[in-house]
């Protein structure tokens, strides 16, 4: 389709979101089968090559020069992390405004909710917090493992444990994947 569509920037961004969301599969899941959060993933195991790819066709959407839609955009934060050497060397501040980009452009609960992760990452969880609990507030992920699994991890950096645990124990309740609830009630009960 890219090939066919090489002056659609869409077409080119997702390509680029698939491969640089690809690359980094082999090292998602533990030998059980456990989910592995970013921060621990050994980025060794990351596709050198589906990374390239991504970046290359992320490199002929851009310069298309329309802009980037949703898919370019999400493209462009995957990139962000495929390149950075670890989670603490990630260009969050670029992160954050690619977030805001993406809003803009195709606004959603879950955009605003990795807004507020990358936000964390980028200034701290004060203000990660206010963003998290304006979703509560408005109920926009009701029913949702995302939102207390975001709320209990930004509680747990702000040395509100008690708080924390309860997110994540919550969080676990609501997520209907097994694999994901065990490593949500371990990060809980590291909270005891």
């Amino acid at each position: 389709l890219a090939a066919l569509l090489p002056d659609e920037p869409e077409v080119s961004g997702l390509l680029a979101l698939c491969e640089l969301t690809a690359a980094r599969f082999p090292a998602r899941t533990g030998p059980d089968g456990e989910p592995v959060l970013l921060e621990d993933q050994d980025r060794r195991l990351w596709d050198r090559s589906a990374i390239r790819r991504g970046l290359a066709a992320i490199g002929r959407a851009a310069a298309v020069g329309r802009g980037l839609g949703p898919y370019g955009l999400q493209a462009a934060i995957a990139a962000c992390h495929a390149t950075a050497p670890s989670v603490a060397q990630t260009d969050w501040e670029r992160v954050v405004l690619l977030y805001e980009a993406l809003g803009q452009v195709a606004p959603s609960a879950v955009v605003e909710l990795n807004r507020a992760v990358a936000v964390a990452m980028a200034t701290g969880p004060q203000q990660a917090l206010a963003i998290v609990d304006e979703l509560v507030a408005t109920d926009r992920l009701s029913g949702s493992h995302l939102l207390p699994s975001v709320r209990g991890e930004l509680l747990r950096r702000l040395g509100r444990t008690g708080e924390a645990r309860a997110e994540l124990e919550l969080a676990a309740r609501l997520c209907r994947n097994t694999r994901e609830q065990s490593v949500l009630l371990r990060k809980a009960a590291t909270l005891s």
